[in-house]
């Protein structure tokens, strides 16, 4: 089958002429026991993926990408049995194991053997089911869905609707898993309260979709790029501010003060530090985003007790994806998700690299890897 293979992060851009992602013929495994075989039918390009590629997310190479992954169960490994050909999945990006204790808890996400696994780019069986030239390729996060096929953990797969397009389902396994559980697992935020997102990608699209879903009362969108505040402003932002020197004073003067809820979503620290700073009094902020693991926040410690703040991380939105998955795919069906607007290209698996240029110069909101 064909797969687009990293095998070297940190490649100079534009990524058009450094080609960091390169189509190959390459082997793969049928699946083993608690597996699956997928048909690929789309893949998102996320920042997730963006920073393995320039490095900020130091994973083992070489690897296939790609973990925002819609596709048709083709076969079953033994032991499969509440799955069967012909059914349409979407990937969660952490497989869960459902016996730890994080698993237990309700909090999948956070599963213990799914981090190992997806920090040693194995399945969640520690298995590597792609080869080229007869040697291992790491799986990225699991899912590996920058190829026409993938072998998958049957815990990475979540059941939706067959009639649902691929290009669509495929957006509910990160960007909008991500950006809406942030909102209304993680921060929980009440109805009438006050917004700001920072970052206006998929994820903060996201986020702005729900804060608008639960009826935030005011929803003030940041970003650096003009084109997404627009956007944003089509999608229920009540207020847009552009990213800039100033932008924590506007924010502030805007609302009073700040907001009672900020989420970061840039994945950057200055993006974190502005989101932190645009809180209020008694807020909260939230971040879901993946900076460099050497970047370091910091902010004056009294804060967190003279103001009580409060500072979360949210992963995998706070989801238990075979819950939330199908939840979130029937508000989009019935309208009140418009998560379809946040597609900005469908593309093919041989142009990735400038797909990927258009994510790192924030050109685009979501574009997809589809076969056609």
């Amino acid at each position: 089958m064909k797969a687009a293979i990293l095998n070297e992060m940190g490649r100079s851009r534009p990524y058009a002429n450094s080609k960091p992602l390169v189509v190959e013929e390459v082997e793969l495994d049928p699946p083993g026991p608690g597996e699956l075989l997928i048909k690929i039918g789309a893949t998102g390009l996320c920042h997730s993926d963006l920073s393995v590629v320039n490095g900020d997310r130091p994973r083992p190479m070489p690897m296939v990408l790609g973990h925002e992954a819609a596709g048709e169960v083709m076969e079953c490994g033994p032991g499969v049995t509440d799955l069967k050909p012909g059914d349409q999945v979407v990937m969660a990006f952490v497989p869960s194991c459902g016996s730890c204790l994080p698993c237990l808890e309700g909090r999948p996400g956070l599963c213990e053997p799914g981090a190992r696994a997806n920090g040693a780019g194995t399945l969640l069986s520690g298995a590597r089911r792609l080869h080229f030239q007869k040697k291992p390729i790491n799986h990225h996060i699991g899912v590996s869905g920058y190829a026409e096929f993938a072998v998958v953990s049957r815990r990475s797969a979540i059941k939706v609707d067959a009639t649902l397009p691929a290009h669509e389902a495929a957006l509910f396994g990160c960007a909008v898993l991500t950006g809406v559980g942030a909102v209304v697992n993680t921060a929980k935020i009440p109805a009438g309260c006050s917004v700001a997102v920072v970052g206006l990608g998929g994820v903060g699209l996201s986020a702005l979709l729900a804060a608008n879903l639960v009826g935030a009362g005011e929803i003030v969108a940041v970003d650096s790029v003009q084109e997404k505040l627009d956007v944003a402003s089509g999608l229920g932002a009540t207020k847009t501010v552009k990213a800039g020197s100033a932008t924590a004073k506007e924010v502030r003067d805007l609302t009073g003060g700040g907001v009672d809820f900020a989420f970061e979503m840039a994945s950057s620290v200055p993006a974190l530090q502005l989101a932190f700073d645009i809180t209020k009094r008694g807020g909260t902020t939230v971040t879901a985003s993946l900076p460099h693991p050497e970047h370091r926040f910091s902010f004056p410690a009294v804060l967190l007790a003279a103001e009580e703040r409060i500072l979360k991380g949210s992963y995998l939105g706070s989801c238990v994806p075979a819950r939330d998955i199908p939840r979130y795919i029937s508000l989009y069906q019935r309208g009140k998700l418009p998560v379809d607007k946040l597609l900005s290209e469908i593309i093919s698996l041989e142009e990735l690299n400038e797909g990927f240029d258009r994510l790192a110069d924030g050109r685009s909101i979501r574009q997809v890897m589809a076969f056609r």
